[in-house]
């Protein structure tokens, strides 16, 4: 007997993406339900090879569902995770709402899958930050050899982490100064199209934003707290897929040859790094790919045991809905008691 599972948020990116990746990895699922507003009641969404109609969330009622999907703003989930999570069904929850609540699990499977057990306290796992999410599979490989110190990381974050309304304003941007007729900033807060712009959500007190703030803290809480993280987040006119430029700092010696071993076996993980023309990855070929690939591998003469490396990954997958369904498979291969 498989579960019911729903998607809640099922019309945005990465909500459509939750549907696309659960039935791809054919996940134990005998029914499937896509939830949105209700000014979205009756759209249709594909999942495989088949349609479905979007429903209601005020009016659906989640006795019976076994997990809920969560692809939500973090206001909706502050409202819905708990009444949704009392009616006894576990909410995966994409949303930066309960990441470092201490009872709620922050977890990407490649590096820290026990931590889903904790789901029982309030029937909540948070699925992290789409540029933490990359960064810590990365990382954690490279921890467990040589114990990580210090990590500094700049990302190029492409607009579709920010949502459809995003992509939308870097593609008439794009499209209106090719024909010389260049339209106002309504979404971000300066010019997209080609540009870069070094700020996502918002600025706190010590001058950081608070993205920056989410990969130091969720880094932390995920791979180990005694790391010291400092991040630049930077939006760049690319529509799909992260990449980040990673310095890491180590307790020990460890060569870039020892490192690249040590990726290429390691989860989640695919190192492509030539040194020589187009020798490694940019986020056009990450697109609908599963992996987190990384390209650049070298040694930091400039510090004790340091290495730098380039990490690209397909943010709304293993940024977002991949991670979500990896911790569902987890959950109910380990936990839930009514796979069949």
């Amino acid at each position: 007997m498989g579960y019911k599972v729903a998607v809640l948020g099922a019309t945005g990116n990465v909500g459509q993406e939750m549907l696309n990746i659960l039935a791809e990895r054919e996940f134990p699922a005998d029914e499937v339900v896509a939830l949105a507003s209700r000014r979205s009641q009756g759209t249709e969404v594909s999942y495989g090879e088949r349609t479905l109609k979007v429903k209601a969330l005020d009016t659906y009622d989640f006795a019976g569902t076994d997990i809920c999907l969560m692809a939500t703003s973090g206001e909706m989930s502050a409202e819905w995770a708990p009444k949704i999570a009392a009616k006894g069904c576990v909410v995966i929850d994409n949303s930066s709402k309960w990441r470092m609540d201490p009872d709620v699990p922050l977890v990407v499977p490649e590096v820290n899958a026990d931590a889903i057990a904790g789901y029982t306290k309030k029937n909540i796992i948070a699925n992290p930050n789409c540029s933490t999410a990359q960064m810590v599979v990365a990382m954690k490989p490279l921890h467990d050899a040589a114990k990580i110190t210090r990590c500094v990381v700049s990302t190029y974050q492409s607009v579709s982490g920010a949502g459809k309304e995003a992509m939308d304003e870097l593609f008439t941007q794009t499209r209106s100064i090719f024909v010389n007729d260049p339209k106002e900033s309504e979404f971000f807060t300066k010019q997209i199209a080609f540009n870069v712009i070094p700020h996502i959500d918002v600025f706190m007190e010590d001058g950081s934003t608070k993205e920056e703030w989410k990969m130091m803290v969720e880094t932390k809480k995920i791979l180990d707290a005694k790391i010291k993280v400092t991040a630049t987040c930077v939006r760049v006119p690319v529509f799909v897929g992260h990449a980040e430029a990673l310095n890491l700092e180590f307790e020990r010696e460890i060569s870039d040859d020892e490192a690249r071993d040590i990726l290429r076996e390691a989860p989640g993980c695919l190192v492509v790094d030539k040194r020589e023309d187009g020798g490694y990855v940019t986020p056009v070929e990450c697109v609908g790919e599963y992996a987190t690939y990384i390209s650049r591998l070298r040694s930091d003469p400039t510090v004790d045991n340091g290495l730098n490396l380039w990490v690209v990954s397909d943010n709304l997958r293993k940024g977002a809905a991949l991670n979500a369904v990896q911790i569902a498979e987890i959950l109910g291969a380990r936990y839930l008691k009514k796979a069949g």
